[in-house]
C-alpha cells in the first residue's frame, strides 16, 4: 500500500494496505470453514505499519495457519488463499507475498494404539469417539518415531490448551484407567 495521510486523501485515491489485507484474512476463516469439519484458519498476528490513528496503513504482516486432517486438505486451502492474494494483487496494484515459515505433515496415529485406547474405553464402559486433534503435541513426533495415539478427555467448554482449561476430577481418573488399560493391551498383559 501507501501510506497517506487520512484527513485529505480522498477514499478513492487510498492505497490501504489494511484494507486490502483483511480481505486475505477473512479468507483464511472461509477456506478452513469450506474445508471442514476439521478444517482451522487463523490469523493470530497482526503488524500494522506506521501503526498511527491517522495514517492509512502502508504495510501490513499477518500470520495465517492454516490446518486440516489431510496434506491434501491443508493444501486445497493453501491453494485457496494464494488465489485471493495473487487477484488482491492484480485488482489493487499492491504487492502481496506470502511466506512460508513452517510446514508439518498430518501424522495419523497407530491403528494398534488407537484400537487400544477404544478396547479399553468399551471394557470400562466409557463412551468414546475418534478425535482429530488440530494441535501439535510431542505424540506427533513421537508417532514418527515409534506407534503412538493419543486420549482426549472432556474440558469445560471444550478449551484446551488455554491458562482456563477445566477438566472434572471423574473425566482425568476415566482418561488415565484407558490410558492404564491400553498401555496393559499393548504390553499383551491381562488387565484385571
Amino acid at each position: 500500500g501507501m501510506e497517506a495521510h487520512a484527513g485529505p486523501t480522498p477514499m478513492a485515491l487510498r492505497r490501504d494496505a489494511l484494507q486490502v489485507a483483511t480481505h486475505l484474512m477473512q479468507e483464511v476463516v472461509a477456506s478452513a470453514l469450506r474445508h471442514g469439519p476439521h478444517g482451522r484458519g487463523t490469523v493470530g498476528m497482526v503488524q500494522v505499519h506506521p501503526n498511527s490513528r491517522n495514517v492509512i496503513p502502508g504495510q501490513v504482516k499477518f500470520s495465517i495457519d492454516l490446518r486440516n486432517s489431510t496434506d491434501a486438505l491443508v493444501d486445497q486451502q493453501v491453494a485457496e488463499v494464494r488465489a485471493l492474494a495473487a487477484r488482491l494483487s492484480t485488482e489493487t496494484g499492491m504487492a502481496i507475498g506470502i511466506e512460508q515459515v513452517s510446514s508439518y505433515a498430518a501424522q495419523p496415529f497407530d491403528a494398534g494404539c488407537v484400537q487400544a485406547v477404544q478396547g479399553a474405553a468399551e471394557q470400562l464402559g466409557l463412551s468414546h469417539m475418534p478425535v482429530v486433534s488440530g494441535a501439535g503435541h510431542d505424540a506427533i513426533y513421537a508417532g514418527q518415531l515409534a506407534p503412538a495415539g493419543m486420549i482426549f478427555i472432556p474440558c469445560k467448554d471444550g478449551i484446551s490448551h488455554n491458562e482456563i482449561e477445566d477438566a472434572k476430577p471423574a473425566h482425568i481418573t476415566a482418561g488415565c484407567n484407558v490410558l492404564l488399560h491400553a498401555m496393559l493391551e499393548r504390553a499383551g498383559v491381562v488387565a484385571a
